[in-house]
């Protein structure tokens, strides 16, 4: 039975020292946060999951301008030093999967040399340190099945499903039967599936088809992660936050029990 998991954000209205210790009381058994440069806030996370129980599964690179990683200018570099830096604050922390992104928005830069330049480094790093890369699915198809192709035979990169941004995204396309055996990490979330409605939400409360989202996770043996914004959809404002987590816990724990069926099919 997979393990279930939910991202720590602000958004939520708890401070981490709340929020982790809420997580463990619901049967959580890990998390992940975004990574904004703060060494310290990572390690403070590692040390409240160590007390809580729970594993600290990945950390969500910084995706600012991430489509400079495309591009042979300084701002390329520097774009590729943040994601760099994910890297080793999640080895030094003992976090297995760093989340990235490699592309943003419609217009997207192709691939091109300097990007596989700098992809090549963040690989080695990666194996180096002991740290997966998940790359995520985003709007463009191209940059991803590009890494994930030339990476194919590597243990350290794998595909982050985002089932949220499938639906809102990708106009129909899903991504894991492009990717066997390479999805390594999960992002869970549902919207309304309208192009560019990128919600959020808590499965269920949209119109994401979920039954064939468990068909799909058969399977895959990690963790089912959430991935939840309260505010993005303006849902879910009269909901005190533990209300909210253990509406999400139960949410995730019906996805489970569906992905179980299909497995038994």
């Amino acid at each position: 039975m997979n393990r279930i998991g939910i991202n720590y954000s602000k958004d939520l209205g708890l401070r981490p020292e709340e929020a982790l210790p809420l997580f463990s009381s619901l049967r959580f058994g890990a998390f992940f946060t975004e990574y904004d440069g703060a060494d310290a806030q990572v390690e403070r996370f590692a040390a409240l999951a160590q007390e809580n129980g729970l594993i600290y599964e990945s950390l969500h690179a910084p995706f600012g301008h991430i489509n400079d990683l495309w591009s042979d200018s300084p701002e390329g570099d520097d774009m590729e030093r943040e994601l760099a830096d994910t890297v080793c604050a999640a080895s030094r922390s003992g976090i297995p999967f760093v989340v990235l992104h490699l592309s943003s928005g419609d217009g997207a830069p192709p691939v091109c040399d300097a990007g596989r330049r700098r992809i090549d480094r963040l690989v080695s790093l990666a194996v180096s340190r002991r740290v997966t890369l998940a790359f995520e699915n985003q709007r463009k198809l191209a940059n991803l099945a590009f890494v994930l192709e030339l990476y194919r035979d590597c243990e350290n990169v794998g595909f982050c499903w985002d089932v949220g941004h499938e639906k809102c995204f990708a106009g129909g396309r899903e991504f894991v039967p492009l990717f066997p055996g390479k999805l390594v990490c999960t992002h869970i979330h549902d919207n309304d599936c309208v192009p560019q409605g990128d919600l959020h939400m808590i499965p269920f409360d949209g119109r994401i088809d979920f039954r064939r989202t468990a068909h799909h996770l058969r399977g895959f043996a990690g963790t089912l992660m959430l991935e939840l914004f309260p505010s993005f959809s303006g849902r879910y404002g009269a909901m005190s936050p533990g209300s909210f987590v253990t509406r999400a816990r139960d949410a995730v724990c019906r996805l489970r029990d569906m992905v179980e069926e299909e497995r038994a099919n």
